[in-house]
């Protein structure tokens, strides 16, 4: 009876774990702060809906807490670029040091292979924009004050949707549309095969646009998942084999839970560089099809 009681009181912890690791993933109207437990602040966010009448549309334009992160964000790297940018010397040192030799291994190592070397310089500072917004993104996750906007399938697609469009875009301005259109078909190829490999090829484009959102949100999703099942174990313990259980077994779960913090930190780095090199990879593929 006893044993039925207390497993019963450990499924509902587990359900209340759950409860909260969906609740920090999730994308919301209200910005909540808390520590120990304890609410310090509580922001709500601001809603708004447009009507286009002529189309008899609604769209909900409302700032929620993953569009906040962005601004954040956005804010601190205009911040701190024009920091870099305010003393400039022959040699840059400090900041402007660090901006400099993160925006040459950009230029020299991303674009520059991918790209060729006139198109590689032209889009260095889109790249290095892109790369650092995820990365802030990425690492603002880590810190408990905020939230991580990159978690959400719907702003990582937004980021792959800027690189479908910058496919489209700059492939039809340097090959011309129908040069564009006629370069997904590799040379050589049989003409009764062309009717069935166009289309694959044109849906290939929009997979990998849509394979670069999947791999940034489920990898940053996962980790956060995995960090907090952890920190909840302490929970379930202790209320299946109570308080000084739980608190023999929380230096193991909070050792692990730190160590795949730690590790996230290098993800952070690790898929705001794939998604950045991956894009570089398809502009110059679509940009440059001789090549």
């Amino acid at each position: 009876m006893l044993l039925t009681e207390k497993t019963h009181e450990a499924v509902e912890q587990k359900e209340t774990v759950s409860e909260y690791i969906a609740h920090h993933i999730q994308d919301s109207n209200e910005w909540h702060l808390q520590i120990f437990g304890k609410e310090i602040f509580s922001l709500h966010l601001p809603h708004y809906h447009l009507h286009i009448p002529f189309l008899n549309i609604e769209l909900d334009m409302s700032i929620t807490l993953h569009v906040l992160m962005m601004m954040i964000a956005a804010c601190m790297l205009i911040f701190v670029g024009t920091i870099a940018a305010r003393k400039r010397k022959l040699i840059p040192t400090g900041l402007a040091g660090v901006m400099e030799s993160l925006v040459l291994f950009i230029r020299d190592e991303i674009a520059i292979p991918n790209m060729g070397d006139k198109s590689g310089r032209k889009f260095t500072p889109f790249l290095t924009t892109l790369f650092l917004f995820i990365l802030t993104l990425n690492l603002m996750g880590l810190i408990p004050l905020f939230a991580t906007a990159t978690a959400n399938l719907s702003v990582t697609v937004g980021f792959a949707t800027i690189t479908l469009m910058v496919i489209l875009i700059f492939g039809m301005k340097e090959n011309g549309i129908i040069g564009f259109w006629k370069s997904l078909l590799p040379h050589g190829v049989p003409w009764w095969i062309s009717p069935i490999l166009f289309p694959i090829e044109v849906i290939s484009i929009f997979a990998k646009a849509f394979a670069l959102s999947v791999r940034l949100f489920a990898n940053m999703l996962a980790g956060h998942m995995v960090i907090f099942n952890i920190l909840g174990i302490i929970i379930i313990i202790g209320e299946i084999m109570g308080a000084a259980a739980g608190l023999v077994f929380s230096p193991v779960s909070v050792g692990l839970a730190l160590f795949i913090d730690i590790l996230e930190i290098l993800v952070a780095f690790i898929q705001a560089y794939i998604f950045t090199i991956l894009s570089a990879l398809f502009y110059g593929m679509y940009m440059h099809p001789d090549h």
